[in-house]
């Protein structure tokens, strides 16, 4: 028989299951952002452990992998007490004419329709370094931003 006509198992086929991507950078968190990751290792192991079809093993098991080395490389950081916006910190600034206020935090702790912004965020990294009361540019604009507040 021909090769063409041959098919060794329909698996060859499937597209591929490749690990969920590590964000670059280091991995800092909040005490809240360590707190949620400890609580999805121990779901997705829960999950693991009651699964019985070998394909939902097979997809627990990668974000098991995803969640554990975000465990294993987290770097718990606290807020800057000085008033300067950093990592964990909450800042309340005007942007285009609107008052906003967000905290600073981790990747995989970031929901910004909570207010919680990822380091990582272009707006996170305009507003790190800055104090109350500076006017910071943003998307090409010059004083685009006024940080009204600093801290909780």
């Amino acid at each position: 028989m021909s090769v063409a006509f041959r098919r060794e198992s329909d698996d060859e086929h499937l597209e591929p299951r490749f690990e969920l991507p590590i964000p670059p950078g280091p991995n800092l968190v909040t005490a809240r952002g360590r707190t949620l990751i400890d609580e999805r290792v121990a779901a997705l192991e829960a999950s693991f452990a009651a699964a019985v079809d070998e394909e939902v093993r097979k997809a627990v098991a990668r974000d098991l992998r995803y969640w554990k080395t975000r465990r294993a490389t987290a770097i718990e950081t606290a807020a800057r007490a000085d008033g300067v916006v950093g990592f964990g910190t909450t800042v309340t600034f005007a942007l285009d004419g609107r008052e906003r206020r967000v905290t600073i935090v981790g990747d995989d702790e970031a929901d910004p329709a909570a207010g919680l912004l990822a380091l990582s965020a272009p707006l996170a990294r305009a507003l790190l370094g800055a104090s109350e009361g500076e006017l910071l540019a943003f998307n090409d604009r010059e004083d685009a931003i006024e940080v009204l507040r600093t801290g909780d």
